[in-house]
């Protein structure tokens, strides 16, 4: 069964999955909407009495913090013991763009990459591969080695997402504005790409749709252009 769940999916299932969840929502006279969980949480937390924005019978909404709780104990689940310590396949242009930009792409920790070479016969990894703090230096790094396809668990980019990287003053003002901008444009559109791209558009909104236009403008804009001044 664990093989079953761990290993990929038809493509087209995860669409009819969407699908049918979108049909209960609107069937029950629910508007999915993950962002609007910000709103409800300020809500709950007695802002509606300074802000007439967040004065609104707020318990109607608990079956969507719920749905939030859910995903995230999905995630935690699906995580914990249901991954493999597999690489994501990407690429190898991708693996390039990412090299370009100073990062690695998805890999596992040192310990998994010694067992999975101890099984296959290679040799450990030189030292000089490493930099004196024990990271892995990304010039030494040819995108499509065996170094560097072994990965797993480590998912995002550590010079992002790493705790090393959020406790600096650059990473931790990324993830803080990011967060920010990310929180009052999901509320200041009226919903995020979940709410826009899924509901929105499963219900014909002409306003969704210019959201979802707006969503890859913009997404365009950072990753060509914006990206790489603060990489």
């Amino acid at each position: 069964m664990k093989y079953f769940i761990t290993h990929p999916w038809p493509w087209w299932f995860s669409g009819i999955m969407i699908a049918a969840v979108m049909f209960m929502l609107i069937f029950n006279g629910k508007q999915f909407s993950f962002s609007s969980n910000f709103r409800t949480i300020c809500a709950a937390m007695g802002l509606g009495k300074k802000f007439k924005f967040f004065n609104y019978k707020w318990k109607t909404q608990i079956w969507n913090l719920v749905f939030l709780v859910g995903a995230i104990i999905g995630g935690f689940v699906a995580k914990t013991f249901l991954s493999i310590d597999r690489p994501i396949k990407i690429s190898k242009t991708f693996e390039k763009d990412l090299a370009n930009m100073r990062m690695l792409p998805p890999r596992i920790t040192d310990s998994l990459m010694q067992v999975e070479k101890k099984k296959a016969g290679l040799v450990s990894l030189s030292d000089n591969s490493k930099t004196e703090s024990g990271r892995r230096d990304i010039n030494k790094y040819e995108p499509g080695t065996q170094e560097m396809l072994s990965a797993g668990p480590i998912l995002q980019p550590d010079e992002i997402f790493g705790m090393e990287a959020a406790m600096s003053l650059k990473g931790f003002s990324i993830l803080a504005i990011g967060g920010l901008l990310i929180g009052f444009g999901s509320r200041y559109a009226g919903g995020c790409t979940s709410g826009h791209a899924i509901s929105g558009l499963s219900n014909l909104q002409l306003p969704s749709l210019v959201a979802v236009i707006g969503f890859f403008i913009g997404g365009l804009i950072m990753i060509h252009f914006i990206f790489p001044f603060i990489f």
